[in-house]
């Protein structure tokens, strides 16, 4: 494909990136935080109170008090009613019919999913609480005490991982947006909290244990070029993946100032690599290299939603949103550059010009124009659908979810769109260990679906 030439390319950027140096040279980005939503969204109820569908009337602020201690809206939905239907269904796909099931409603915009051990889930809303699904039926009583969190649009409490021996230690890992002061608490950025949890509703031992160097928003931010959208609450990324060592993987969105995710001196628009405790490993790519956090692994990343391993190759695998198109999976590489801004197969929201490719950059396994808008991804070899064995299969908020097969060299060679019958935003994918895949629907009147082998 033919490249743009560098002139376009800087012309895009110039102004960014100056206003990127101003903003790392001590801007005051002091302000009084709008009080109404800018989206105009229904929120959290108080008190980590589920709130009935809904939440909170349009656009009123929320208080962070109790176990779920979020404060402000509660972010976007396709429609305020159930969509869903109570189920079950059996659907057909390319390679056999599929039962989905319902295991839980209830939730409101359920973002991040765990299962427990004994087949229990824990999974976080989005308007900052942490819920407990126990025997197949969603507790009432949010888990808590969470800190404070900052519930805006797309932002608010994210995902969710259990450490790799929660079977002997209890832990567990969430991300959530953290609030800046109080002068201007819009001013956020993503952190990675712990908590012990012994069972029950009541969490010990509640921390951050790492807290992002992307401190970004407010009243007074700078506007991003090429027609970016608001910070606030936006691009946030935090899904987090334990690899076999027992390193924690952390995404972080680009918050719609996509300059920044070049700027190795911020955690902006990057995948970090850190410790169970939060600390830095030694071996990390820019480790002791001027300029660099010492955290970041990868470089260049607009809004990764998805991470896992493959857990037979032991490669780690990314999902992120494009702009306007270029949607992408990537094979994530100790210390790669994968382009945003500077390279998109999509196209920026304002028709600014923008490469394809880029010398030094990684190239994407799949895109898509126009958008699939992805979230969480796996891959699978359980025995249940033994023919989808070494397949990706990735939840996709296009109402769906995605399938995609490989040569022997790794080459993406199909993909099939399932479960669009349901017409549900599907936001994370998890494969049990009893070899079912689980669906989180990312709508106000949310559910953990079940997906298994149907009648023939």
């Amino acid at each position: 494909m033919k490249r743009l030439p560098s002139q376009s390319l800087f012309a895009v950027l110039a102004f960014g990136v100056a206003v990127a140096l101003t903003v790392h040279s001590g801007m005051d980005l002091r302000a009084q935080d709008a009080t109404k939503n800018p989206n105009g969204v229904p929120g959290a109820a108080p008190n980590g109170a589920p709130g009935g569908p809904g939440g909170a009337p349009d656009g009123a602020k929320q208080t962070g008090a109790g176990r779920g201690q979020a404060k402000g809206g509660g972010g976007r939905g396709r429609a305020a009613v159930d969509t869903l239907g109570a189920g079950p269904w059996d659907l057909k796909t390319e390679k056999g019919n599929v039962h989905v099931s319902v295991i839980t409603k209830g939730l409101d915009h359920p973002w991040g999913l765990a299962i427990l051990p004994d087949g229990d889930m824990l999974v976080t809303e989005r308007p900052g609480r942490l819920r407990w699904v126990h025997n197949g039926v969603l507790d009432p009583t949010p888990l808590g005490p969470l800190p404070e969190i900052r519930a805006r649009s797309l932002g608010g409490m994210l995902d969710i991982a259990l450490h790799p021996n929660f079977a002997q230690n209890h832990l567990i890992y969430f991300t959530y947006v953290k609030p800046g002061p109080p002068e201007n608490p819009a001013h956020a950025t993503t952190a990675v909290g712990r908590a012990r949890w012994d069972g029950g509703t009541t969490l010990s031992d509640v921390k951050d244990i790492f807290v992002a160097e992307a401190w970004f928003g407010g009243t007074n931010a700078p506007k991003g070029c090429c027609g970016q959208g608001p910070a606030d609450g936006n691009s946030h990324g935090s899904r987090m993946a334990f690899d076999k060592a027992g390193y924690l993987f952390v995404t972080s969105g680009d918050r719609n100032y996509g300059e920044l995710a070049q700027d190795p001196a911020t955690d902006i628009g990057k995948i970090l690599r850190i410790r169970d405790d939060g600390t830095v490993p030694p071996d990390n790519p820019f480790v002791g290299k001027p300029g660099y956090r010492p955290e970041i692994w990868t470089i260049g990343n607009r809004n990764p939603l998805g991470l896992a391993f493959n857990p037979v190759t032991g490669e780690l695998w990314e999902s992120e949103f494009g702009p306007r198109g270029g949607d992408e999976v990537n094979l994530i590489k100790k210390g790669a550059n994968y382009g945003w801004i500077l390279v998109t197969h999509g196209e920026h929201y304002n028709g600014a010009p923008s490469e394809k490719t880029h010398e030094g950059m990684e190239e994407p396994v799949l895109h898509w124009e126009p958008v699939i808008n992805p979230g969480n991804l796996a891959f699978y070899y359980a025995d249940k659908f033994p023919q989808w064995k070494g397949n990706l299969v990735m939840a996709t908020m296009t109402r769906s979810v995605l399938r995609v097969t490989f040569d022997d060299q790794g080459n993406p060679t199909g993909q099939e769109r399932m479960l669009t019958e349901l017409n549900q935003r599907m936001r994370d994918l998890r494969i049990g260990a009893d070899g079912y895949i689980y669906l989180l629907t990312d709508e106000t009147f949310g559910a953990v679906l079940k997906m298994e082998p149907g009648p023939q």
